[in-house]
């Protein structure tokens, strides 16, 4: 952990509502002198006198000059977000008046926070962890149900918790393992290897099952994205404007009229789409600007997390077969979807993996949005099982998966219990990186200055 870092025992002060106007704007103050600082400029009572986690009403003052009346929340050390005395002053929204309170509080002593700093003290003060402390970004950020349920999970320390025990596992064996070195004449094992093998096999479980979640992480945090692509006219474009309920795209009979790629966003059971109706996929037209949104098609085909692949119902199911074999072939996940079942009643599925859909009458188009979040969930974010969303965290996890098979392999050759101890030291570093027991200040002040002035 680190020592203190510079402006550590400063008071810090921000607006820790979005800039704008509004009905309440909150200004956060923290730090050493913040009861005091604040008490200059607040009339109605002794701020110093009044106990934690109370509310208080009154005018702020400076000079004899009333800048607002106020409602002071106070929340004395350690029992606050940062772990330091904190005062959060909600007073009317309005810019001007919110920017002559932080002046004033400015030239009381305090000095304006960093981005991210308030939170920056809260893993300095053990708060929160390091992940912890990320998570808290993610929340901020988050935009749908499932990215919010990951980000608080994590926040509740569901992560770091996991990670906590196996560290300390991992403490304990290799404790035992260096005592085994102060009598090594004597030819003692505290350390037994074969619990170690199974700590080491379950630890390579867990390891395993947090990587794999990061891709379900990544589309959690950041949305997945679907190109929606078959032949001109199959109804890509009412399929969008279907799947959104509204008419985003122009839908005509007549063949290539998408010249180029739409997208939108949207949410289906707390997952972020990005859907993207293409032009149709035609190998020959003399229309230059048809040509390159077909090429722009193949492109947004190529970089999309799932393929939709339309068509009609009438078209040929060795074309559609071919189609489905080249998917497959590029490990592309994709549904296989056939349109216009409203003018052919008749039609039935020629695939196991086929959905037959309207797009014009909306038939079945509900079932065509679970079957797009069964495929990018996989059943992986049922109940508050942890998943990354960190590319940080997934980075430091891949390295506790080599340092787990380094000390696997240590066991099977027999090496003496100094190098042991060093291979499980290392792993111990990379979970430690994750919470941030092990880290720098630099490696900080990168993490915290993404997050957001006042937070």
């Amino acid at each position: 952990m680190l020592g203190k870092l510079a402006g550590w025992e400063d008071t810090i002060v921000a607006l820790a509502t979005p800039p704008g106007v509004g009905a309440i704007g909150v200004i956060r103050v923290s730090g050493p002198k913040a009861f005091a600082i604040v008490d200059q400029l607040f009339t109605a009572k002794n701020l110093g006198e009044q106990a934690t986690h109370t509310l208080h009403v009154g005018l702020l003052k400076e000079g004899g000059e009333v800048l607002d009346e106020v409602v002071l929340a106070l929340f004395r050390v350690p029992k606050s977000y940062t772990g330091e005395d904190v005062i959060e002053i909600s007073s009317h929204g309005s810019p001007y008046i919110l920017e002559r309170v932080i002046q004033a509080l400015l030239r009381g002593g305090a000095r304006l926070a960093k981005a991210g700093e308030f939170t920056q003290r809260a893993f300095l003060n053990g708060r929160l962890d390091l992940a912890q402390a990320e998570a808290v970004a993610d929340l901020i950020a988050a935009n749908t149900a499932a990215s919010a349920r990951t980000a608080l999970h994590t926040i509740r320390g569901g992560f770091s918790r996991e990670l906590r025990e196996l560290r300390e596992r991992l403490i304990s064996f290799s404790a035992l393992i260096e005592l085994e070195l102060d009598f090594s004449q004597e030819d003692v094992e505290f350390a037994d290897r074969t619990a170690l093998y199974q700590l080491i096999g379950e630890a390579e479980g867990m390891t395993a099952a947090l990587l794999a979640s990061f891709r379900l992480g990544n589309v959690i945090r950041n949305g997945v994205s679907v190109a929606i692509v078959g032949k001109p006219n199959a109804g890509k474009s009412t399929l969008l404007n279907a799947l959104l309920n509204e008419n985003r795209a122009i839908v005509s009979e007549i063949a290539g009229t998408t010249r180029d790629t739409i997208e939108e966003i949207l949410n289906i059971n707390g997952v972020l789409f990005r859907l993207i109706d293409t032009a149709g996929l035609r190998t020959h037209t003399s229309d230059l600007i048809e040509r390159i949104g077909v090429g722009r098609s193949l492109e947004k085909m190529e970089q999309a997390d799932i393929v939709v692949y339309l068509f009609d119902v009438a078209d040929d199911g060795m074309t559609i077969g071919a189609v489905r074999d080249e998917l497959m072939a590029k490990a592309k996940p994709f549904l296989l979807v056939g349109n216009k079942v409203d003018v052919a009643p008749g039609a039935s599925v020629r695939f196991p993996d086929e959905l037959l859909i309207s797009a014009k009458d909306g038939r079945q188009v509900d079932v065509l949005k679970q079957r797009l979040v069964d495929l990018v969930m996989q059943g992986a974010a049922a109940g508050d099982g942890t998943i990354v969303t960190n590319a940080r965290h997934f980075h430091a996890l891949q390295q506790v998966g080599v340092a787990l098979a380094t000390i696997r392999k240590g066991l099977d050759e027999l090496l003496p219990g100094d190098l042991l101890a060093l291979d499980i030291r290392v792993c111990l570093h990379w979970l430690g990186e994750i919470t941030g027991e092990i880290t720098t200040e630099d490696r900080l002040d990168y993490i915290f200055s993404k997050f957001c002035i006042g937070k």
